[in-house]
C-alpha cells in the first residue's frame, strides 16, 4: 500500500504511552483468542481480573510506524467517505477519532481489552485499536500486509458510517428483542455491511489516490477471512456452529468486501435484504 508520505489524519488520540494493565499482555491475549475471537461492535468489557496496576511504557520504532500508518488510513477514509456518505446516502459525515492503546481501555462503551481486537463505540463514535494486534494478525492468523491493517480500520469506520445513518442503534435496539440466534443474525448482518463499506473505500482510495499495490486486495481478502467465524471456531478446535456466529463465515466476509469493492455503492451493501442470509 502506498502510505509512506501522505497526510495523516488530526483525530488519532495516542493513548499507547499511558501504560499496559498489568496482567494480561500478549500471551493473555493469545489465550483468549485461542478459545475464540470477536472482531468488530460486539464490545464486552474484560477488563475485570486483570491487574490493576500499569506502568508507563515506551513506544518503538514500530509502534510509531504503526501510528503514522494507522492516522494515513483514516485520512483516506475522512477524504473518501466526507464526499460519498452525502452523496448516495444524504447524511453528512462527521470524523470519528481513533484512539490507539495497549492492554485495557475505558470508552464510553465500557472497559474492553485488547483480546476483543479493534472496535467502534458509537457512545463516543471512537474506534479503538491496540496496533500490536496488526502484528497478531501476521503471526497468528496468516493474514499480515499493510493493507490487512487497512482493511481492519476501513471495517471499523464502516462501523461509524453505520450509527451516522442511524443502522447500528436500530439494529443494537432490535437485538435486544430477538432470540439469541435472531440477535447473532442481525449482528452477522451488521458486520458484513461494515465489510461491504470497507470494500468502498478501498475502490475509492484507489481510484483517488492510487494507494493499492500489487497483491494488496489479496491482503485483505485473507484478513477477511482469517476473521470469518467458522475460520475462529474451527482455530479454537470447535466445529462450525452458524446459529452462533455473530461476524459472518469467511466466505460471507470476503463476498461483501469484494462487493463494496467492486461496486462502490452503498446501495449494493444491503446485507440485511440478502436472501441469502
Amino acid at each position: 500500500m502506498k502510505w509512506r508520505g501522505r497526510r495523516g489524519s488530526n483525530n488519532i488520540e495516542d493513548r499507547r504511552g499511558m501504560g499496559r494493565a498489568g496482567g494480561i499482555g500478549i500471551v493473555g491475549t493469545l489465550v483468549v483468542l485461542g478459545v475464540g475471537y470477536f472482531f468488530g461492535i460486539d464490545v464486552t468489557p474484560l477488563v475485570q481480573g486483570l491487574d490493576s496496576g500499569s506502568q508507563q511504557t515506551e513506544l518503538s520504532q514500530r509502534d510509531d510506524e504503526w501510528g503514522q500508518f494507522v492516522s494515513v488510513v483514516l485520512a483516506d477514509t475522512e477524504e473518501v467517505w466526507a464526499p460519498v456518505l452525502p452523496d448516495q446516502a444524504g447524511v453528512n459525515y462527521v470524523n470519528p477519532k481513533l484512539v490507539l492503546f495497549r492492554g485495557s481501555v475505558q470508552s464510553a462503551c465500557g472497559g474492553a481489552s485488547a483480546a476483543m481486537g479493534p472496535f467502534y463505540c458509537p457512545g463516543d463514535q471512537n474506534v479503538y485499536l491496540d496496533t500490536d494486534f496488526f502484528d497478531m494478525m501476521e503471526s497468528r492468523m496468516g493474514a499480515g500486509g499493510d493493507f490487512a491493517a487497512a482493511y481492519v480500520v476501513a471495517h471499523e469506520v464502516g462501523h461509524h458510517v453505520q450509527n451516522l445513518t442511524g443502522v447500528l442503534g436500530a439494529v443494537n435496539q432490535e437485538r435486544g428483542r430477538q432470540s439469541e440466534a435472531d440477535a447473532n443474525r442481525l449482528s452477522v448482518m451488521t458486520e458484513l455491511q461494515a465489510d461491504c463499506y470497507a470494500g468502498i473505500w478501498a475502490r475509492q482510495a484507489q481510484e483517488r489516490f492510487g494507494s493499492l499495490d500489487v497483491g494488496d486486495l489479496e491482503e485483505a481478502m485473507r484478513a477477511a477471512e482469517a476473521v470469518g467465524d467458522d475460520v475462529i471456531q474451527q482455530s479454537a478446535g470447535r466445529t462450525p456452529v452458524p446459529d452462533s456466529f455473530t461476524h459472518g463465515s469467511a466466505d460471507q466476509r470476503q463476498e461483501w468486501l469484494m462487493r463494496g469493492y467492486n461496486s462502490g455503492q452503498m446501495g449494493q451493501c444491503d446485507t440485511f435484504g440478502a436472501a441469502n442470509l
